[in-house]
Parts: C-alpha cells; structure tokens; sequence
C-alpha cells in the first residue's frame, strides 16, 4: 500500500470551498484522512455511512434536549462526510453509486436532525415555534438543492451556446432527376443542376434547417466553478447585468482575491454555513439562540438563493435556450 502525505491529501481538497469547512473543518479532516488513507482499508462509501450514523445519533440526541451533544455529533458527522470524497480521490475508489449515496445521506441527515430539534424543543417547551422551524429549515434545505441542479443546466446551456461553433447539417437527397437552371444545396455547398451528376447526388432536395452561427454571448456573473449545489454558483466574473461587465472597485477585488488565497467562496453564505448555524452553533450557545440564530441564518440563504435565481433570469433574457434554427425553401433539381 502506498503511503500518502499530508500534501497528497491537501491536492485533494476543492478549489473553493465554504469558509466553514476551509477554516473549521478541513485542518482537521485532512489529518484523519491522512491517518484513514494509510491505515485502514475503508472504502468511501463506508464512511458516507458512517457519517449518516452519526447524523443520526445527532437527531437523537436533539430530540432528547442533548443540545451540546448533538452538536458536537452534527460536526462531527460532517467532518467525516468531508473525508470521503477526499479519500475517493485520493485513492481513485469513487463510485457512481457514492455520488448518490452522499447526496441522498445529506438530505437525510438534515432532515432527520431539523425533526429531531424541533421535536426536542416543543417537548421541553411546548412552543409551537420550535416545530415551524424545524419545518422551515427541512424545506429551505430541500429546495436549496432542488433548485441547484436546473441552474447548473441553464449554465451548461449558457457554455454551449457561448462556443459558437455549430455542426453544419447535411441534406437529405430524394432520387429522381433534376431540372436545367436549378440548384441543389447539400452540405453548405450550391450544386448546379449541371454538375449534379458529377457530384453524384441528383433528385429532390427535402427541406433543410441550417442553423445559423452566433457569436458567443459574453454573460457576466454565472460561470462555473465546480460541481456542488454551492460551488456551482461562484462567478468568476462579476459585471452588470446584461452582458458588458463594469469594473469592480478597488475593495471588491481585494476582498475577493484574499478569499480566493484561501479557497473561500466568493458567496459567504451557502448550505454550509447554513447547517453550521442550525445545528452547531445554536445549541452550542443555547435554547436561547435555536429560533433567532436559525431564522438569521435562514434568511441570509433565502436571501442569496434570490440572488442567483435573478442572475439566472437575467442569463435567459440574453442567451437563448436554443440556437436559432431557419427553415430553408425547399429546392428541387
């Protein structure tokens, strides 16, 4: 087995991540990682499972009013959901199926700790509030990642369309026999009726949809980043809406450039974030801060959801769906 170091480890890590796990998570799932990748034999899978355990004696936990345990058990469950992907590529063992099985663990995870809250809350108090909130949470999550995989196709459409380059398309050409003076079109070239026998097609020419080129679009504020329901959402470049992109001033892009030094998200405020709020730092404060904390935190996501949908709007507005497609007069020879 060969033996991995801590920079092996490190070239596995995202190339931008949420300041939560760069700062609070990874110094510490990167050393385990260490430990696990040289030590052990499991499997990333196996510690997708693991983790969803340990999510699920999280909820247990806030069901029962063990607000501090239950913390400690979320972080630690996601730490651990942090060190599977980097062990799948660090030792290239990632499946298919553990695509799934992450994603799916997530949302269950999430779920189950939000009921197990709200469940504890109103039991110790009786608040209704406490049961709103737990709703509220499992939905704000539900959707956020719901949403994130339309927007990632209305980037990819966005990608496609910027190329420019179209395949031409051939015609389809019946047999019979052509007419003196007319033309056949086949393949973006104008064959005389003349010279139809020399280019060995001669007959009916059915009709054609030419697509006609654009020029790439030029979109600020859209572009991809890397693949997650948050890291699709990091522009590369900001700009006003509608295409030509302004320059940023001067602080911006300081603030900007230090987050990138670090593998921070332009975007402060992700799912993430979100879930480290609920689940971490609100019961480790206290019942006092489950409800304000929570409605904070959920609001700022809302907040940052609205934002990227508008980009998104604003992406529709400029760059069509499909590329324009024109009917061609049907022509016979």
């Amino acid at each position: 087995m060969r033996a991995y170091s801590l920079d092996d480890v490190h070239a596995t890590r995202k190339r931008k991540d949420s300041w939560w796990t760069v700062f609070l998570v990874d110094p510490v799932a990167c050393r385990l990682t260490l430990l696990v990748a040289n030590h052990t034999s499991v499997t990333p899978n196996g510690l997708t499972r693991f983790s969803l355990i340990l999510g699920m004696c999280s909820a247990i936990c806030f069901a029962s009013g063990r607000l501090v345990a239950g913390a400690l058990l979320f972080y630690v469950s996601f730490m651990v959901d942090c060190m599977d992907g980097k062990i799948a590529r660090l030792k290239g063992t990632g499946t298919a199926f553990g695509l799934w099985l992450d994603y799916v663990g997530d949302r269950i995870r999430v779920v189950c700790c939000a009921a197990g809250l709200a469940s504890g809350q109103y039991v110790a108090t009786g608040d209704v509030s406490y049961i709103l909130l737990g709703a509220g949470v499992a939905v704000l999550d539900l959707f956020r990642y719901v949403n994130a995989p339309q927007m990632k196709r209305v980037r990819e459409v966005v990608k496609e369309n910027r190329l420019g380059r179209l395949t031409p398309v051939e015609s389809v050409v019946t047999v019979g026999h052509p007419r003196p003076g007319e033309a056949t079109v086949a393949a973006g070239h104008t064959v005389h009726a003349g010279h139809a026998g020399h280019a060995g097609h001669a007959g009916h020419v059915r009709p054609v949809e030419v697509i006609t080129p654009r020029e790439p679009m030029r979109v600020a504020g859209f572009e991809d980043r890397d693949g997650n329901p948050d890291e699709a959402r990091d522009g590369k470049r900001a700009g006003r809406p509608g295409g030509r992109g302004g320059r940023r001033p001067k602080l911006p892009r300081r603030f900007g450039r230090l987050l990138a030094r670090h593998r921070v998200r332009t975007h402060l405020i992700s799912g993430i974030e979100f879930h480290a709020a609920v689940f971490v730092v609100a019961p480790l404060i206290g019942p006092v801060a489950l409800v304000p904390l929570s409605v904070a935190a959920g609001v700022l996501l809302l907040l940052n959801e609205v934002v990227l949908i508008y980009r998104m709007w604003l992406f529709a507005r400029v760059v069509p769906v499909m590329p324009l497609v024109q009917k061609a007069p049907r022509v016979s020879v």
